[in-house]
C-alpha cells in the first residue's frame, strides 16, 4: 500500500483530480491567543482505513477535521479580467470540514487533506513546539498497514493578539436555521442551535448580529415571503402598539454570552429601493395578522405611526440591557440612484427615530452620501475610491456575488490567498467595518425555494457562484465549518496584528513595512497574488511585533 503525506498552509485548495504541486509547510509562528490551522494532505493507491493522530505540547488540543467535496456548479467566471483563478469549470471543489469519528475511509488515486487546527492559549508559554502528525492506512480484514509522519514546527513567540476592533457583520439567518432543522421558530430546539451558530459565528471573529425585529426585508422576491421570524411581540389596540421584548431581551442575551459585540437591526424597508414594508407581524382582537408587508408602502401613515411609536421604547429597552450604544440601524440594502428621492424621506425618518444612533446601508453611488442620506455608507469593495476621495470617516466596505474582477472574495474557485488579502487591504485602507450578506443562507435566490440542501446546491439554487451565500453548512446538531470561513477568521487575525505592530511603530511605519519590496502600494484591485507573500508578511510581523516588545 502506498501513503504519501504532504503538510501544506491553510491556503491551499487541494483537488481530489489533479496533482498537488504546493509547498511544503514545515515551521511557522503564532501570536498569543490566535488559532492556526494546516492541512496534511495524502495520497493513497487503495481505498483503506485511515486514522490520524495529532501530537504536540501545545496546551490545546488539536482538533482534526476532513476537507470534503461539493458540487460547483457556477464557479466565478463571468467575462472580465480574473488573473487568478483556481478554475473555470464545474466539478467537485474542497470546502466543507467535516468532523471525523473512527476511520476515514479513502479514495483510491486522489490528493485529499485533513484540516488541523490549534486554538493558541492566551498564556500559552513562548517557544518552538512541534506537532507531529501521523497516519496509519489499514485494509479492512487484513493485519497490513502503512504509517507514514510528518511534523510543523510552531513557534509561539511572547506577544498576544490585541483585541478585535473590526466592526465585523456576516448575515445571520434565523429563519434558514429553523427552516432546515425543521424546529419551529423560537421553541427551546431553535434557541439551543441559535446558541451554536451564534457561538461559532463569533469565534470567527464575526462580532456584529443581524438582529431580526421583525422578518428581515432581505434577498426576497417581490410579492413574495420568508418565513416568518420576529422577535418583537407586538399588540395593536385602535391606534396604539403595545411590545413585547422579551425575546429580544433572551437574544441579546445570548449573543452577548457568546462573545457578540454589536447588533444590527433589521431593515425596516424592503430591498432595492425602499418602497415597501417588512413582513411584520400584529396581534389585533386575539388574532395575529400580517399587518405590513409588500401590500403596505413604506410611506403609509399607519407605518410611519408603528415605527415612531416603537422606537422610543425600543431604545429604552436596550439602554436597559446596556447595549444601545452597540447598535446599528439601516435603512434599505443596496439601492441605487434611480431609488435615491424614494430613499431620502426613509433615511430622513430612521435617522430622527435612532437618535443619533449609526444608520449604514450597503451601496455604492456616493451621492446618496454627498446628499446627507447616510452618514456611514458601505460601498463594496470594487467601488471604494470615490469613497475615499471624500474623505468618508470612519470607512466600511462588503463584496458579494458582484465584486468577481481583481478584488478580494471568497467564492469556490478564487484561492485561499484571495480571501485572506482582504485583512491585510482593510489595515491598508483603515477600514471600521466589513459586511457580507451570507454566513449561513441556505435558500434559492430570492428565498423562492426554501428547502434546498446545501451540500448540493453551493450556488442558492444557481442563483449567485459557489461560496457567495453562505459560509457554514447545516450539521446533524449545528454548524460545520467551511475553508472559506476559517480563512476569514485568519484574514481578521492578520488586520488584529497589523494594529498592534501600529502600536508599536505607528501607521505609516506599517503601512511602508507592509509594501516593503513590491513595486506599486497595495491597492483593493492591486496586490500580490500569491500565498507565499501573505504567509511571509504574516512572518515578518509575528517577528518585528516580537522584535519591539
Amino acid at each position: 500500500m502506498l501513503l504519501k503525506l504532504k503538510t501544506v498552509s491553510s491556503l491551499e485548495k487541494v483537488f481530489a483530480d489533479e496533482e498537488l504541486n504546493a509547498p511544503v509547510l514545515e515551521k511557522a509562528s503564532v501570536l498569543r491567543g490566535e488559532v492556526f490551522s494546516f492541512q496534511i494532505a495524502y495520497f493513497c493507491d487503495v481505498q483503506a482505513n485511515l486514522t490520524v493522530k495529532i501530537d504536540s505540547a501545545f496546551t490545546c488540543a488539536a482538533e482534526v477535521r476532513e476537507t470534503a467535496l461539493v458540487p460547483c456548479e457556477i464557479p466565478a467566471n463571468e467575462p472580465g479580467e480574473n488573473p487568478d483563478l483556481l478554475r473555470k469549470t464545474p466539478g467537485l471543489y474542497p470546502d466543507p470540514l467535516m468532523p471525523i469519528t473512527g476511520n476515514i475511509k479513502t479514495v483510491p488515486n486522489q490528493w485529499r487533506t485533513v484540516w488541523v487546527t490549534l486554538r493558541i492559549a492566551g498564556n500559552e508559554p513562548a517557544g518552538e513546539k512541534p506537532v507531529s502528525c501521523k497516519l496509519k492506512l489499514s485494509l479492512s480484514g487484513s493485519e497490513e498497514k502503512t504509517e507514514a509522519e510528518t511534523t510543523v514546527k510552531l513557534e509561539v513567540l511572547p506577544a498576544a493578539l490585541p483585541e478585535q476592533k473590526l466592526v465585523h457583520t456576516q448575515w445571520f439567518h434565523t429563519d434558514c436555521i429553523y427552516s432546515y432543522y425543521k424546529a419551529e421558530c423560537w421553541s427551546e430546539e431553535h434557541w439551543r442551535l441559535l446558541d451554536k451558530y451564534i457561538a461559532n459565528f463569533s469565534s470567527h471573529g464575526i462580532n456584529m448580529l443581524l438582529t431580526p425585529l421583525w422578518t428581515p426585508p432581505l434577498d426576497t422576491r417581490i410579492g413574495g415571503e420568508r418565513p416568518t421570524v420576529q422577535l418583537l411581540g407586538i399588540e395593536k389596540d385602535g391606534d396604539i402598539f403595545k411590545f413585547d421584548f422579551s425575546r429580544l431581551g433572551r437574544w441579546i442575551d445570548v449573543a452577548l454570552e457568546n462573545g457578540v459585540k454589536y447588533f444590527e437591526m433589521a431593515h425596516p424597508f424592503t430591498q432595492w429601493g425602499a418602497e415597501f414594508c417588512p413582513k411584520i407581524i400584529v396581534r389585533e382582537n386575539g388574532e395575529d395578522k400580517k399587518m405590513f408587508g409588500w401590500h403596505t408602502s413604506s410611506r403609509s401613515r399607519e407605518y410611519i405611526s408603528f415605527l415612531r411609536q416603537l422606537f422610543p421604547q425600543l431604545l429604552a429597552f436596550l439602554d436597559k440591557k446596556a447595549v444601545r450604544d452597540k447598535c446599528f440601524y439601516h435603512v434599505s440594502d443596496e439601492p441605487s440612484l434611480q431609488h435615491l428621492e424614494n430613499y431620502r424621506p426613509c433615511a430622513e425618518l430612521i435617522r430622527e427615530l435612532t437618535a443619533g444612533a449609526p444608520v449604514i446601508d450597503a451601496l455604492s453611488n456616493i451621492e446618496f452620501y454627498k446628499n446627507g442620506l447616510v452618514e456611514y455608507p458601505i460601498p463594496a469593495n470594487n467601488h471604494m475610491e470615490p469613497f475615499v476621495e471624500a474623505g468618508v470617516k470612519p470607512l466600511w466596505t462588503y463584496y458579494c456575488v458582484g465584486q468577481r474582477e481583481k478584488v478580494p472574495n471568497r467564492f469556490f474557485n478564487f484561492p485561499s490567498y484571495r480571501n485572506r488579502v482582504m485583512g491585510v487591504l482593510m489595515y491598508k485602507y483603515d477600514i471600521y467595518g466589513f459586511l457580507h450578506w451570507g454566513y449561513n443562507f441556505w435558500y434559492s435566490q430570492y428565498s423562492i425555494n426554501q428547502e434546498l440542501d446545501p451540500f448540493r446546491s453551493t450556488d442558492a439554487g444557481r442563483g449567485f457562484a459557489s461560496g457567495d451565500a453562505f459560509l457554514v453548512y447545516p450539521g446533524k446538531t449545528g454548524p460545520l465549518d467551511s475553508i472559506r470561513n476559517e480563512v476569514i477568521r485568519e484574514a481578521v487575525q492578520d488586520l488584529r496584528a497589523l494594529r498592534r505592530l501600529e502600536e508599536l511603530q505607528g501607521r505609516e511605519a506599517t503601512i511602508a513595512f507592509i509594501e516593503e519590496g513590491l513595486d506599486h502600494e497595495l491597492e483593493m484591485t492591486c496586490y500580490p497574488r500569491s500565498a507565499a507573500w501573505l504567509l511571509d508578511l504574516r512572518e515578518r510581523v509575528n517577528r518585528r511585533i516580537a522584535e519591539l516588545i
